[in-house]
């Protein structure tokens, strides 16, 4: 499974540990690639779009709140971002909402649960029936 991942200065950290610890999956890392200051939009727009022309199955993004990159992704028809913090909420996104990005707050959590999260999302299915209809709905 091809996963993109990206992330702002104040996700670096995160995001190569991300990498380095869950090596099973074939990351496709679109940046940043130090922990200079940049601007998310700079690289959340380019990794919603990969995701979305399904050049990888999921997105993890990552910034100090998880808001900003959210928010970037979002913009994307394609795409159904979710911003979570607890492992639950990582499932419901997969489970009820089929969101294929995730967006993880790095300057709130921990490695262990990030990696806990990534797993998850990235190995739990969308429960379709109902669940579909309304995300069905969700494009404007």
């Amino acid at each position: 499974m091809i996963v993109a991942i990206a992330s702002d200065h104040a996700g670096f950290r995160l995001k190569s540990f991300l990498i380095h610890h869950l090596p099973q999956h074939q990351w496709v890392d679109m940046g940043t690639h130090s922990e200079a200051s940049m601007d998310y939009p700079d690289v959340a727009h380019p990794l919603a779009t990969f995701v979305e022309s399904e050049q990888a199955s999921f997105g993890v993004l990552i910034c100090g709140s998880g808001n900003g990159v959210n928010i970037v992704a979002n913009k994307h028809v394609g795409i159904r971002s979710a911003l979570c913090w607890n492992l639950e909420l990582a499932l419901l996104a997969r489970q009820h909402n089929n969101a294929n990005v995730l967006a993880l707050p790095a300057r709130f959590i921990e490695e262990a649960l990030a990696l806990e999260m990534v797993e998850a999302f990235l190995t739990t299915a969308f429960e379709g029936g109902r669940h579909a209809t309304r995300v069905s709905k969700i494009p404007c």
